[in-house]
């Protein structure tokens, strides 16, 4: 299991700089990723960094560990540029980019700003989107004519660094099967729990077992978000544990924007990542 922060991108957070501080500490204490949330309207929250370029200084300040939005709601955003971003930034950071996406889960962020805000249309966007991210980034001209978007001749150069391409994990609520199905198709899932309900190593199991039946071959990542924050070493050691052993092989440790002061954050990255037995 590897191990990384879930970090806002609002309120204390809502800084370039401060991201970037605590990605290099992160680093430095042993974590092998630092992910950035991707949102525009957090309740009442304020001071939004925007997450790319926010990630651009991650990359700077940083060498060896993992970024990525994650997630980011494709579908509020031009996939060409979405395409373009993502490969200047994996070129930035050597190759470290993982990309996280889905359809977006707060419904203020759409209705705000004019963007659509059925679910259902937004996750027929973000498979388009996602057809044409993997095709401009194969440095080819490509043509798309689908029902969201359109696209004549189109070519982005130069290519993302990593082969086959950029990793992509999908978000979605478990147990619905339509997102993780869609996530089957690429290479990582980022389940969140239906409400009232959070996922056990029961759920995470039941994916890991799918993902081989329903996979040939190929790495298939399951990251899974918690906190062990407040707890001591032998139940933070027994939580991440258990999922570790039915197949996660991310654990994303929550930087909740509530509960939590930007000091104990850093308290929090400073202790490293939890032991696994």
């Amino acid at each position: 299991m590897r191990f990384a922060l879930n970090v806002p991108n609002f309120g204390e957070y809502g800084d370039a700089r401060a991201l970037a501080a605590l990605a290099r500490e992160a680093e430095e204490c042993g974590w092998d990723g630092f992910f950035v949330w991707d949102h525009i309207a957090w309740a009442d929250s304020e001071n939004y960094a925007d997450p790319w370029i926010s990630l651009s200084a991650i990359a700077v300040e940083t060498s060896n560990i993992r970024i990525g939005p994650m997630v980011t709601p494709l579908p509020r955003r031009r996939p060409w540029k979405v395409a373009h971003e993502a490969a200047t930034l994996d070129r930035l950071s050597e190759g470290r980019l993982i990309l996280g996406v889905g359809i977006g889960g707060r419904d203020t962020e759409f209705e705000f700003f004019g963007e659509e805000p059925d679910p259902k249309r937004r996750a027929a966007m973000l498979d388009e989107g996602l057809d044409i991210l993997t095709n401009l980034w194969s440095g080819k001209s490509f043509s798309h004519g689908g029902e969201h978007y359109q696209i004549e001749r189109a070519r982005l150069t130069p290519q993302p660094i990593q082969r086959p391409r950029i990793p992509i994990w999908v978000a979605g609520t478990w147990p619905r099967k339509g997102p993780f199905r869609r996530a089957l198709r690429w290479d990582g899932y980022a389940p969140v729990g239906a409400k009232d309900s959070p996922l056990t190593p029961e759920d995470v199991r039941e994916m890991a077992d799918s993902a081989h039946e329903e996979r040939a071959e190929g790495l298939f990542d399951i990251r899974i978000s918690g906190s062990t924050h407040g707890q001591n070493a032998d139940d933070s050691r027994r939580t991440v544990t258990a999922f570790a052993e039915a197949g996660a092989t991310w654990w994303d440790e929550d930087l909740s924007p509530t509960g939590m002061t930007l000091d104990e954050a850093r308290g929090r990255i400073r202790l490293g990542p939890p032991d696994v037995a």
